[in-house]
């Protein structure tokens, strides 16, 4: 999977990404961190797609950073239900 990063700023990050599954399971649980926008579009499946995360309150690498440690969590508990 390839993320370039297009904008970097303290509340506003643009991505460029290449697979379209994380990108909605990320918007979700961005969504869940308490951004006050998160949102992707492609202009054409053979294309990547762009992400676009926005916060007032919460900087949005903290954001993404505590999504994606919850994502890890939540993968892991399915994982050790289908272990048993």
């Amino acid at each position: 999977m390839n993320i370039q990063v297009l904008k970097n700023e303290k509340n506003n990050v643009e991505l460029e990404m290449d697979n379209a599954t994380v990108a909605e399971i990320l918007r979700v649980y961005l969504y869940e961190q308490g951004v006050d926008f998160a949102a992707w579009r492609r202009d054409h499946p053979s294309k990547p797609l762009t992400f676009k995360i926005e916060s007032k309150d919460k900087a949005v690498k903290k954001a993404v950073s505590d999504a994606a440690s919850a994502i890890k969590k939540d993968c892991d508990k399915i994982l050790a239900l289908v272990k048993k």
